[in-house]
């Protein structure tokens, strides 16, 4: 009985410790299980990420890998079937670089290209051997595209350029050429001596004969050159050392031809600059024109240039103010073609056509006085708005001091002009002294005309035209020390243009010519 007892509760209790142990390795199977699944999460979240970040790469390498073994299989076929060029893209020089494109690191692209190199050689090769020099010539230009070994294509180049020197007849042409030197025809046609020789040059580049003929065609017309700039014959001369240049640009008479220019030049800008001093503007133009049509970037003749644009422009407004509107267009066309600023340009046009605008009403019958006088108020308002706006001289064509010239070409005799004129007067003198301390010279340039039109008898303009003209050689003197030379030339034009007589301006301009900002 206790047996039985002891067995039953023996198996009982193996029963109860199996189950305990099956329970604990499936509580033990679950926990497993979830570090599974979440690490397998964490697997699938990176894979997406990775995946993400790396589509383009992997969509290239899909589709590009297949694209350019095929484009490597055309090109290999393009190659052995002897199409090695092709308009369309067919050819394989096309279908090689295309694949580089795609992967630039493709080692086949690279040795395609080459191959198709050293085949463009074989083919040039042949063509000459077969006497077909256009192929050749095709078929070395590809060869040196492709960059096959300089000297095999050096090689084939000698050959290509004997073979056809060997039918051009270049002993014939070395014949007139010389006939045509003897007869002193060098270079105004073809059949002239440079022409010619040059032709003969371009196939037998170490033809002795040829470079000695073409040194002494070179020297005769150069010798032509300086003898046309001795003549003052600039534009010719300037032609001739250009056409020397161009055939052979160390020629050793290059260098004294081109000072003989330079020389001539400046010669021109001298007289230029002399008629401009009186006032000749026509006879200025007249000296200047062939020395910029053959050198306009020449420092001597840019200057002239800039200051004979700049008296075009006063002049035109000088005419416009005496009521000589064709004439003051006439000279504004002028200052256009010498390359006046366009903003000054513009600003003198609406000037000449304001007065122009005012002057018609006073052309017209007593039916137009009402016109003119609406015009006269007009005027009269905008100068009145232009003075509690302050803008009494500047800026150009909105100013009190414009629309009170346009009112005095319309009314002068009428008290209200000449009230405004009384009123501007001050303002002119305060503008310029204050422009002038503030060494803004070209400001007081401006505020000093305004000053001279509305008094031209003020005693104390010629006080303040050479006050400017000194503050001019001022600044200028300070900006030479700096470098800018380019400014320091301009200064002296207006300080000359402003007080001719002034004593401290030959000593200035000394210095400016020195620096190669002025003409000797």
């Amino acid at each position: 009985m206790d047996r039985n007892s002891r067995g039953a509760g023996g198996h009982g209790h193996d029963a109860l410790h199996r189950v305990r142990q099956e329970g604990r390795w499936w509580w033990l199977q679950a926990r497993h299980t979830r570090r599974i699944w979440r690490w397998a999460l964490l697997a699938a979240g990176v894979l997406f990420l990775a995946l993400i970040l790396l589509r383009k790469p992997l969509a290239d390498w899909f589709w590009d890998e297949p694209r350019i073994q095929q484009l490597l299989e055309q090109g290999d076929h393009a190659l052995a079937s002897g199409r090695l060029s092709a308009a369309d893209g067919t050819g394989a020089r096309e279908y090689f670089q295309a694949a580089l494109a795609l992967d630039n690191d493709r080692s086949q692209a690279r040795e395609g290209l080459a191959r198709t190199g050293m085949a463009a050689l074989q083919s040039g090769e042949l063509a000459l051997a077969g006497d077909d020099l256009d192929s050749a010539a095709e078929a070395l230009a590809l060869a040196r595209q492709l960059q096959v070994p300089q000297r095999a294509s050096d090689a084939l180049a000698r050959q290509l350029r004997a073979r056809r020197a060997a039918g051009a007849g270049l002993d014939v042409l070395l014949g007139q050429a010389r006939q045509a030197l003897a007869a002193g025809r060098l270079d105004d046609t073809p059949d002239d001596a440079l022409p010619l020789l040059q032709r003969v040059l371009e196939l037998r580049p170490l033809d002795v004969a040829a470079l000695e003929m073409r040194e002494d065609a070179l020297s005769d017309l150069l010798l032509r050159a300086r003898a046309a700039s001795e003549d003052g014959e600039v534009l010719q001369a300037a032609r001739l050392v250009q056409r020397a240049r161009a055939y052979d640009p160390g020629h050793a008479d290059l260098p004294a031809s081109q000072e003989a220019l330079s020389r001539a030049l400046e010669s021109r800008a001298r007289r230029a600059a002399n008629h401009l001093r009186r006032g000749r503007l026509d006879a200025a133009m007249e000296q200047l024109q062939p020395a910029q049509d053959a050198a306009g970037d020449e420092p001597s003749v840019a200057t002239q240039r800039e200051r004979l644009a700049a008296a075009l422009l006063k002049d035109a407004l000088r005419l416009a103010a005496d009521y000589r509107f064709d004439e003051a267009v006439s000279r504004l066309d002028d200052a256009q073609r010498w390359q006046v600023a366009p903003r000054d340009l513009a600003a003198a046009r609406q000037q000449v056509e304001r007065v122009r605008a005012g002057r018609q009403p006073q052309r017209g019958s007593g039916a137009r006085s009402g016109a003119g006088r609406q015009q006269l108020e007009r005027l009269l308002e905008r100068l009145g708005e232009a003075e509690a706006r302050g803008q009494l001289i500047a800026p150009p064509g909105a100013s009190a001091y414009d629309a009170l010239r346009e009112a005095q070409s319309l009314a002068p005799d009428d008290r209200r002009v000449a009230a405004a004129a009384k009123r501007l007067l001050p303002a002119s003198r305060h503008c310029f002294e204050d422009a002038l301390r503030e060494n803004r010279v070209q400001a007081a340039g401006a505020c000093l005309d305004a000053w001279q039109t509305l008094a031209p008898t003020d005693s104390g303009i010629g006080r303040a035209r050479n006050r400017l003209a000194l503050r001019w050689v001022a600044v200028g003197s300070e900006r030479l020390g700096s470098g800018d030379v380019a400014f320091a030339a301009r200064a002296a034009a207006q300080a000359r243009l402003w007080q001719p007589a002034l004593a401290e301006l030959p000593a200035f301009e000394a210095r400016v010519r020195q620096a190669g900002g002025l003409p000797p």
